[in-house]
């Protein structure tokens, strides 16, 4: 290992860094729905769906992205992506409100796939040049597709309150703005040189590699230990995704002002971003097993949190509830990525990773289902969140069962 590589492969995890923060805006939502709610009188059912369906298309995008980076370039990709995401952000910031169907297949469809290709070719670029350190190399990108939401969704939120922008001219600017930002970057990333496998201390060498079983995504998939990892993914994501899609609803619900009930947002998301970095950390430490409890206690521990907040009607204990719910959320990507590495090899990576994300659309239904509930029991979360800390739990079963590949 060269000094120059060394000084690369840090200067293609910033520039990753960057491209992931502009591209989490998928976490900003609970955000981006409030003037489309105001203007168009859309519901919170109609809303969530637009959410869910934002999470189904990223699995979708991450499948198509690993097929075109496999076929062509990563690089092919990454333009690919730029071009939904711009096209969606600048469809959406035209539509009349005559159907909602404009915002699905703009912002869900387009908007989804765009950033689904843009995280798969990311982040399989950068962790190709950590290969012994990817619990970090994930966490760093994490983080910042996390963090988004505190620094977009904050600058789209100051935005759409000045009458001469509004949310019209927000969303354009959104989407030039992802776009301007992914048409360098793919001409940037690129993947480390063969030659290169030698590593320095702390990372795995060619020789190490070389004695890991690699499954192809069909071998992957027979394996039960996969489908395990996948049902416990299932359900500590839909814990983190739920919390968000009505994050600004719920904090207003206890009390939060306009403006607090916004910032909790941020807060949530910064806590997602932290909790990334800071678990790809603790995997590189402590290794898979105990990585997996930590966060899946911490999952149990955020809902019951709010659930207790909810009943005596804190503030206080739903901010602590918040911040939990997105350390704990934020540690799920971090552990998917690195878990899929090390039990299933590095050779068919982006696409193993990219299959085993489609778990997004299984956890965002609950967002949907969570929607409904609101509407039923008159707006009351405790019902939601008994279910939600039910999802945890049973994920910590799970959780015990998960062996080697």
């Amino acid at each position: 290992m060269n000094a120059r590589r060394t000084e690369n492969k840090w200067f293609y995890l910033i520039c990753g860094a960057f491209g992931m923060l502009m591209i989490g805006v998928i976490y900003a939502w609970s955000i981006l729905k409030t003037p489309l709610a105001e203007e168009f009188g859309w519901g919170v059912t109609e809303l969530a769906l637009n959410f869910t369906l934002t999470l189904c298309f990223f699995c979708v995008g991450g499948v198509l992205g690993s097929t075109l980076s496999s076929r062509f370039s990563p690089r092919v990709t990454i333009l690919t992506a730029a071009a939904c995401l711009c096209a969606g952000f600048v469809i959406c910031s035209r539509m009349s409100g005559a159907s909602i169907a404009a915002l699905y297949l703009a912002y869900g469809g387009l908007g989804g796939i765009g950033i689904g290709m843009a995280n798969n070719a990311i982040v399989s670029q950068c962790n190709a040049w950590f290969p012994g350190q990817r619990g970090t190399s994930t966490g760093v990108l994490m983080m910042c597709f996390g963090l988004s939401s505190l620094l977009l969704g904050k600058l789209a939120a100051a935005l759409m309150e000045i009458p001469e922008i509004g949310w019209r001219t927000t969303y354009m600017i959104i989407g030039i703005a992802i776009a301007a930002v992914l048409v360098p970057l793919a001409m940037i990333l690129r993947m480390p040189p063969r030659s290169a496998e030698a590593s320095p201390a702390g990372e795995e060498t060619a020789a190490a590699q070389a004695e890991k079983r690699e499954y192809d995504s069909r071998e992957m998939m027979k394996r039960p230990s996969f489908w395990k990892f996948y049902a416990y993914s299932i359900l500590t994501c839909a814990v983190g995704s739920t919390v968000i899609s009505f994050a600004r609803d719920l904090a207003l619900s206890v009390g939060a002002s306009a403006a607090l009930a916004t910032t909790l947002v941020g807060v949530l998301s910064l806590c997602n971003g932290l909790g990334r970095i800071l678990f790809g950390l603790i995997f590189d430490r402590l290794g898979r097993k105990k990585t997996m409890i930590l966060s899946n206690l911490l999952t149990i521990v955020a809902p019951a949190t709010i659930l207790f907040s909810l009943s005596i009607r804190s503030l206080p204990l739903s901010i602590l509830g918040f911040c939990l719910t997105g350390i704990a959320y934020g540690s799920s990507p971090t552990i998917s990525a690195a878990v899929v590495s090390e039990l299933y090899g590095v050779r068919h990576y982006p696409k193993n990773y990219s299959l085993a994300n489609t778990m997004v659309i299984f956890a965002s239904v609950m967002s949907t289902v969570a929607g409904k509930m609101l509407e039923l029991t008159g707006g009351s979360y405790l019902p939601v969140f008994i279910v939600l800390l039910v999802c945890a739990v049973a994920a910590l079963f799970l959780n015990f069962r998960i062996r080697e590949a």
